[in-house]
């Protein structure tokens, strides 16, 4: 099969960006064909793939992407394909890959009346509208189960258009048999003294993961303890202003911000608890990554994969509406009374009894079956 992948920007480390690849390695491994169109591509290129890139310039973001989708509708009328497959929202796509929230909804209960008059929020309301309305053919290739009755909600999306996907764990996620040995390696490169606790963040976009809140939730912490605490900030982003926070908080000999890395996951092993208080997060696939790291967790209860912490009995879950003192209590109470390597255990032993890691290959399968379906009718 011919299929055509569309995405906004690849970068390195990106969550979306990361799925894109691996969905592509999994057709590659099929025998189809992939063109990847894209307005810009940071970072070694897979080989095997018809990578197109479509650059746009306009004042804005947002008005640099409506330009790309309209240039992508007139590629399409010359390029032969079996499938279009979207990895953001927009229009002409045969299917829709859904690692990001209900944008409306998420407008909605964060921004005035007034914000839905901008060109920002007509453009980006209108690409979801091309996917999820009652009227498009888009199939959706669903990852956060409770993200399904949001679309329904505004769009009236037919049930029968969403195709749920597993979590994409990583089989080097998995705690291997010499996780001891890598801990002890990895702390040693460090510095860090037995009596030390290591907290690590992962992923790209600081404010959104919620880097602001875990200093202040460290910061809070009894001398004792807070002395006692370094953490890791893992993923792409611009740290100046979560520097400059921690420095006001008394921690900047305490955090240190790695970047983008290959590794991540002798850090899982290493570390003591995930923090992740995201403000927002459609998945989080981190979260059942350090499941299965043997990796205990705290995130806000507003990730879509928070679900299979609280399943597993591997951390806890901060409610929303979210309060910076509940992050502070649930940090205090997991390092100065709870249990972290046996919730450690009991993330390893949810990780052994489910389904984590089929996310790739059953997407290209959905694909493969759409695709014919579409080409007999």
């Amino acid at each position: 099969m011919n299929l055509v992948f569309c995405l906004f920007e690849y970068f390195p480390f990106g969550g979306l960006q990361r799925d894109c690849l691996k969905m592509t390695s999994a057709a590659l491994a099929r025998g189809h064909a992939v063109r990847i169109l894209t307005m810009d591509w940071q970072g070694e290129r897979p080989s095997g793939v018809d990578i197109q890139l479509l650059p746009h310039s306009a004042v804005s973001n947002h008005g640099r992407c409506l330009k790309f989708t309209r240039t992508i509708a007139r590629l399409l009328l010359g390029i032969e394909r079996d499938a279009v497959i979207g990895f953001n929202k927009m229009p002409g796509l045969d299917l829709y890959y859904a690692a990001d929230s209900c944008y409306l909804d998420r407008m909605r209960n964060t921004r005035f009346p007034a914000y839905r008059l901008t060109g920002r929020y007509r453009t980006y309301a209108g690409f979801e509208r091309s996917v999820f309305s009652g009227n498009s053919d888009t199939e959706i290739l669903l990852l956060a189960p409770q993200e399904k009755n949001k679309f329904i909600k505004y769009y009236g999306t037919q049930e029968e258009r969403f195709h749920p996907l597993p979590p994409g764990v990583s089989k080097d996620r998995f705690r291997p048999a010499d996780a001891t040995r890598i801990k002890a390696e990895t702390r040693a490169e460090l510095g860090l003294a037995d009596d030390q606790i290591l907290l690590i963040i992962v992923g790209s976009g600081f404010r959104t993961k919620g880097v602001d809140r875990a200093l202040r939730a460290v910061a809070s912490l009894p001398d004792a303890w807070r002395k006692r605490v370094r953490m890791l900030v893992i993923g792409k982003g611009r740290p100046d202003r979560f520097t400059d926070l921690a420095r006001a908080l008394r921690l900047t000999n305490q955090v240190d911000f790695l970047g983008g890395r290959d590794d991540v996951p002798r850090y899982l092993f290493a570390a003591d608890l995930l923090l992740h208080p995201a403000r927002t997060e459609n998945t989080g696939t981190v979260l059942v990554e350090a499941l299965a790291a043997g990796l205990p967790v705290l995130t806000t209860e507003n990730c879509g994969y928070a679900f299979h912490v609280r399943d597993a009995m591997a951390g806890r879950l901060v409610p929303m509406p979210y309060r910076q003192e509940n992050l502070n209590t649930s940090l205090h109470e997991l390092l100065v009374g709870g249990d972290l390597q046996a919730l450690g255990e009991n993330g390893v032993c949810y990780a052994a009894r489910n389904e984590l890691t089929g996310l790739y290959d059953k997407a290209v399968d959905i694909i493969e079956e759409i695709a014919c379906r579409r080409g007999q009718r």
